[in-house]
Order: structure tokens, then sequence, then C-alpha cells
């Protein structure tokens, strides 16, 4: 065996024991959910064969021809006894696309589908697509709700850095073969993070938004918006409103935006949003919970205080360092909810709750208290109640 099928095999051999290795819970523990030890996908989970040409006779160093730099912010379905992701793949020429990754346990041996997403274009040329939601609607059909960026028509021609993000939309019954729709229309500028409702509201597509003035910053507006769209293959938003806003010195001060579709429960709607503040060392991304009435979903009911998720240890570190993002996640028939998020740009990880301890989350956790003093008041309370149970269990 000569020295290019050497190393060949390693590589195969390297992949498939990456693929194969089990997860394992970590010592995290808060109540709330379980973190994982590892991540379900990294940029080492993407084929060999996407990324060298494994011909000799064009590639005899077996060199890598197209790099992948990250694999991040997943949609996710459960379609039968089966996992799957909408991976953002991320190549080293920055380009993003998507690809399925496919699990029997929903915490590890995800595995990719021979071909990466071919997705049907508009008129207007995608030049990035990224952070597909994955909506199982209603109407029967599996939407995908995605940020489409393009460069911004009106930047003068030197400015190449200019853009203009809006949400593509795109359908389909197997992952497989997509049926592109129209880009969203909204009152606002620009939209990020927008998610499709899994159920008519007022006979009416229901959409959650995020208008932006600009491709970075918010504005005047943000935070999570409410509307609704008459026809999906013609979805046209005309009145936004506001049921999730920003608020000064809080995890989402800077920014907010809706995570995946949300979650029908006993309840009401579980979300799970990320929120963003600006530091000395840049943009923090967090995670946090709300809840909506069951019979309006654009009435907020719970908003407890705080983060859900924050960056720890090693996700801290990456292509985008401290932000953890989730777009994905998995509500299987015990109660049992997975939820992937990506670490810093760069990684996909797992964290696996209940629907029933993230209801009791929602309604039990204080609000925000918006003021120091305030705060401290609540941690007091709870600082009393505690010392007198374990003074009286003589703990």
């Amino acid at each position: 065996m000569n020295g290019f099928e050497n190393k060949l095999r390693r590589l195969l051999e390297d992949h498939e024991k990456l693929i194969s290795r089990k997860n394992e819970k970590s010592d995290f523990y808060n109540g709330l959910y379980e973190r994982y030890k590892y991540p379900v996908l990294t940029s080492e989970h993407v084929p060999v064969f996407w990324r060298f040409d494994l011909d000799p006779q064009t590639n005899p160093f077996l060199a890598e021809r197209l790099g992948i730099n990250a694999t991040f912010n997943p949609g996710a379905i459960k379609i039968g006894d089966r996992y799957y992701l909408m991976v953002r793949v991320e190549g080293s020429d920055r380009k993003s696309f998507f690809a399925v990754a496919e699990s029997r346990s929903g915490i590890d041996g995800f595995r990719f589908w021979d071909y990466p997403v071919l997705l049907p274009e508009t008129d207007a040329p995608d030049v990035n697509v990224y952070d597909m939601r994955l909506t199982l609607h209603e109407d029967g059909w599996i939407y995908g709700v995605f940020c489409v960026e393009r460069k911004d028509p009106d930047a003068p021609e030197w400015d190449t850095s200019a853009a203009e993000a809006q949400a593509g939309i795109a359908r389909t019954k197997d992952l497989k073969n997509w049926e592109r729709l129209p880009d969203l229309k909204t009152p606002s500028k620009q939209q990020r993070n927008v998610v499709l409702h899994p159920e008519f509201v007022d006979g009416k597509y229901a959409f959650y938004t995020r208008p932006q003035e600009s491709f970075i910053e918010t504005g005047k507006g943000g935070g999570i918006g409410w509307g609704l769209a008459e026809d999906i293959t013609n979805p046209v938003i005309h009145e936004e409103k506001i049921i999730d806003e920003r608020v000064y010195h809080t995890i989402k001060e800077s920014k907010n935006g809706e995570g995946p579709p949300p979650i029908k429960t006993p309840e009401g709607w579980l979300h799970l949003a990320h929120g963003v503040r600006n530091t000395a060392a840049g943009l923090r991304y967090v995670l946090y919970l709300y809840m909506t009435a069951a019979d309006d979903p654009s009435r907020v009911t719970f908003r407890p205080g705080g983060y859900f998720i924050a960056p720890q240890g090693e996700e801290r570190v990456g292509d985008v360092s401290n932000v953890v993002f989730s777009n994905g996640w998995i509500p299987d028939d015990d109660g049992t909810i997975y939820i992937y998020y990506a670490s810093s740009d760069t990684r996909i990880h797992v964290a696996v709750s209940s629907v029933d301890r993230l209801i009791d989350y929602v309604k039990n956790t204080p609000a925000d208290g918006l003021r120091s003093p305030v705060c401290v008041k609540q941690r007091y309370e709870l600082i009393e109640k505690n010392l007198k149970i374990l003074t009286s269990q003589k703990i």
C-alpha cells in the first residue's frame, strides 16, 4: 500500500472514530438541564470526501481542497425515530451552506448525508445563507426560514462590507427536495432571526421577526417582533409589533431574537431566544426563555430574569468568542427536550431538559428586577427562606 492510500485510510478511520464516539453527561449541574461533554458536531465531523480530492492523479499529496471552517447554528426536527439537524456549514471561503446531519440518539452519532442541501434561489441571487429554523407547520409542510445575505444595493462601489439581511423561505416534505418561496416582506428595512409559528393564527401564517435598520445594528426598533401574513407563497407582513423588547442593563440590551419555533405546552407556548449585551471584550450572546399564552402566542405570560444558557469553558473560544446561539430544539414524545446550541460560531452542543422542568423554570424564576436594589431584595428573600429550611432540618 502506497503513502497516498495509507493517508486516506487514516483519514477515514479517524473520521469514523469521531462520529462513533459516545457522548457523556458532564459534571455540570443546575437542575435545569444536562450538558454533554463532547460537541455533537464540529468541522471535523464533515465528511472527508467533502474536503479532500481523493484522486491520487489530481491530488498526489492528498491535500485538503475545500476546507471547512465551522459547523454551527442548526435547525432541528425529529421525523420518525431519527433526529435531524439542518447545520450551517461554513467553508474556509466564508460562504455558508446547509447540510443535514442525522442521529438515532439525539446526543451523538450525528452523520452528515452524502450531499449538502442544494437550495433553489429567487431572482435575487443569494450571496450567503445561514441559521435555518425548521417549522413543521399544521399545513403539512416543513418550512425552513433562514437569513439570506446580499450586498447592500445602495452602498457605494468601494464599500465591500455593506450588506443587507432578509428572511428567506423554503419548504419541503423530506428535507431533500426544496421549493423556494419569495423572501418575507415586512415594514422593516432588514430582518434577522425570523421564525415561522407552527400553527395558523386567525387563519394566517404567523412570524416572529427581528426588525433592523441596518445589517448589524437594530437601530431604534429591535426586539422580538410579531406579524401575520395571509399567503405563504406571497409572504407579506403589513404590521409588526414588538412582543419582547430590548431592555437597558439586561442580557438583551443590545439585541434579542427568537431562536427555534416555540413548543406548545399545557401552560402555553415555550420560547427559546438569544440576548446580546455589549462588554469591553465585545458582544456577549446568551440564551433565555419566555412563555406566551396558548390562545395568543403574541402575549407574553412569563418572563424569567437572567440567562438560561451562557458559554462556559471552551465554549467561550472560537471565531466569534463568548457566544452561544440556538435556532433548533426537539421535544420528544416523552417530554424530553433536546436543545442544540452553537458556541462561538464554531461547534454544536446539546443540552437535555424536559417540558416539565422548563415550565417550572419560566413560571417560578423571578422576573428581572431591573435595578440592583430590587435584585438584592429578591436574593435576600431566597436566602432567608433557605436558611430557615436548613436550620429546621439541621442540614
